[in-house]
């Protein structure tokens, strides 16, 4: 009979634990067929090679270690069977390692059956269901499953159990410049504050936006009212100076510096004689920032 196959049914039959909610048909080649559990050796497990995490704590690792040496293995792993006596991990490493730090020589595991693209699938999506994941690594992981796993937005909702606006809004993270994806990913800032952030299209902006948030210490609701104080001032647009010349590189680079250095868009005109730097600012707070920086 034909397996039946695990993509297209949702999260719960990616990730299910239990036999009872599936059954997989399979030749049977060892003591530990598909669909059972199975007290199977640590030496005949290998790790999973689509794993999207990466690093584990030590100190975590070892906690988990001294649990399971007194209650033991409360929720098995799962592996799918590659050959006789022969196991791969799906889901489960934080256990897996931690059992051997604990000197245990096997461990209870499902058993099941699984291709390398659902392997993949489970693995991001049983990474995606972990509890410290910051804003960024969600992400990247949901990045992963619509282009390494092909699937559409509306899917990959189903997939994890989230709407389809909720998922755009994780992949619009994305979009940010670096440094502002740093710090969401070390929780300097929040979602909600990156969310603000993100409603503004010029990375320069964004970043003016994210410094004043960290330096300030704003909280979401008083990012939002800067970006639309932003949004509705209609800030002068210098005209571009003809290229060609090596003044023009240099006002260009100058604009680049002072504007980096301010955290905002500086302006700089000249006509090669005389000319003016113009630094707008959005508030009282912000012109003390300005001044302070100019040490006036």
């Amino acid at each position: 009979m034909s397996k039946k196959k695990a993509l297209g049914r949702g999260l719960s039959a990616l990730l299910s634990d239990s036999p009872e909610d599936e059954k997989l048909e399979v030749e049977v080649t060892s003591s530990a067929p598909s669909g059972s559990i199975n007290e199977i050796a640590l030496s005949e497990i290998e790790v999973n090679p689509f794993q999207p995490r990466q690093h584990f704590d030590a100190e975590a690792l070892r906690e988990l270690a001294d649990s399971i040496k007194v209650h033991g293995i409360i929720q098995p792993i799962t592996v799918r069977r590659l050959a006789r006596n022969q196991y791969q991990l799906i889901s489960g490493e934080r256990r897996f390692q931690a059992s051997k730090l604990a000197g245990l020589t096997s461990v209870p595991a499902y058993v099941r059956s699984a291709d390398d693209q659902q392997m993949l699938e489970m693995a991001l999506i049983e990474n995606i269901q972990r509890e410290n994941l910051n804003p960024i690594e969600v992400a990247l992981s949901y990045q992963r499953l619509i282009s390494e796993c092909h699937l559409k937005q509306e899917e990959l909702g189903d997939r994890v159990g989230k709407n389809r606006s909720t998922v755009t809004n994780y992949l619009r993270l994305l979009k940010l410049p670096p440094d502002i994806q740093i710090a969401l990913r070390d929780n300097k800032i929040s979602m909600g504050q990156a969310r603000a952030i993100i409603s503004i299209e010029n990375p320069d902006q964004q970043l003016y936006i994210f410094k004043r948030t960290v330096a300030e210490d704003l909280s979401v609701r008083k990012v939002e009212e800067l970006v639309r104080e932003l949004m509705a001032t209609k800030a002068e647009t210098p005209s571009k100076p003809a290229a060609g010349t090596g003044a023009n590189k240099e006002v260009v680079q100058l604009q680049s510096r002072l504007s980096s250095h301010f955290g905002t868009k500086v302006n700089v005109t000249t006509d090669g004689r005389k000319g003016e730097i113009r630094i707008p600012f959005l508030s009282v707070e912000d012109l003390n920032r300005i001044l302070e920086i100019l040490k006036v």
